[in-house]
């Protein structure tokens, strides 16, 4: 009788250990089936606000413009769009809007940053932050095919100027200045409003010279065409754009300008970093830089400007 207790107390035991590790071993599972880093450490929330505003033209082919059924295209379009899909958390709304206006509004916080073929200059960085550069735009003058101006030669092909005045640029620089200068003294040249090429004709580096301001390129390629001014000045290739796609007999004139006045390369508009919005504004800026530098290892700005430009607008 006492064995038989003896058993049954040792069997009893057993089934009870034999529970325990079930038990834990259960436990132990469901633990590490439910568990995940996240768990144990705190959640990593993005750094910026989910949407995010990017305003252009939708004006300024091929950098940006619209198509037969309004939809906003070109280079800088897909260029968002790259940039936007690089910064995976971001959920990016391409919004079009007046060029005179996109700085103002950008600092009231209408929208957060501007791509339209905007270049990088002293004058707009007493306002605003900018990226890094991501294309480069070279100015032109332009007229129509038969036009006084078409022979105009200057020694260079290109002018780079700097942030000085005219009688401290180069001397070759100066040479090539007073030619222009001379040739275009009693012509009426077009240009669009607030630009840098606005700023180089009221800069005083070729002189006094009369110019009419226009609210787009296209206005100002409008009148070029119908004879109401005699020459434009603007990106050379928003004159490649316009004479490739209209088939009007466009022709650049003189050399190609950059530098100075006319800025240190395209690059995305972004406010100060101030106020309430400070560190948002600060990081958007960082990762916009990341994902540029992304763009640009990858070869993509290269083969987007290609495709929109001709050629490797790339810097």
């Amino acid at each position: 009788m006492f064995e038989k207790e003896k058993d049954m107390k040792n069997s009893v035991k057993t089934l009870l250990y034999t529970l325990i590790v079930i038990l834990f071993s259960f436990s132990s599972i469901q633990a590490d089936h439910d568990s995940s880093p996240a768990d144990n450490e705190p959640e990593k929330k993005p750094r910026v606000k989910t949407d995010i505003k990017i305003a252009t033209e939708g004006a300024y082919p091929p950098w940006n413009l619209k198509d037969a059924s309004g939809k906003l295209i070109g280079f800088e379009i897909d260029l968002a769009n790259l940039l936007c899909d690089y910064m995976k958390y971001f959920n990016c709304k391409i919004v079009e809007y007046d060029w005179d206006g996109m700085i103002p509004s950008l600092t009231a916080g209408k929208f957060d940053a501007i791509m339209a073929g905007m270049s990088i200059t002293d004058e707009r960085k007493k306002k605003i932050k900018f990226t890094k550069p991501y294309a480069d735009e070279v100015a032109s003058l332009a007229v129509m095919k038969g036009s006084s101006l078409e022979t105009l030669k200057t020694k260079a092909d290109s002018i780079f100027l700097n942030n000085k005045p005219f009688k401290k640029q180069k001397r070759k620089v100066r040479k090539d200045l007073k030619i222009i200068s001379q040739a275009l003294s009693g012509k009426t040249v077009g240009v669009q409003t607030g630009t840098i090429h606005q700023n180089f004709l009221e800069s005083g580096l070729v002189g006094e010279i009369n110019f009419r301001t226009y609210k787009t390129q296209a206005e100002v390629n409008l009148d070029l065409e119908s004879g109401r001014i005699d020459v434009a000045l603007a990106a050379a290739v928003a004159f490649v754009d316009y004479a490739k796609k209209s088939g009007k007999p466009v022709v650049i004139i003189g050399p190609k300008f950059s530098g100075g006045v006319f800025g240190n390369g395209v690059g995305i508009g972004l406010r100060k970093p101030k106020g309430q919005n400070a560190e948002q504004d600060k990081f958007l800026r960082e990762d916009l830089n990341k994902a540029i530098k992304k763009a640009k290892k990858k070869g993509k700005i290269t083969e987007l400007s290609i495709k929109w430009f001709g050629f490797d607008a790339s810097i």
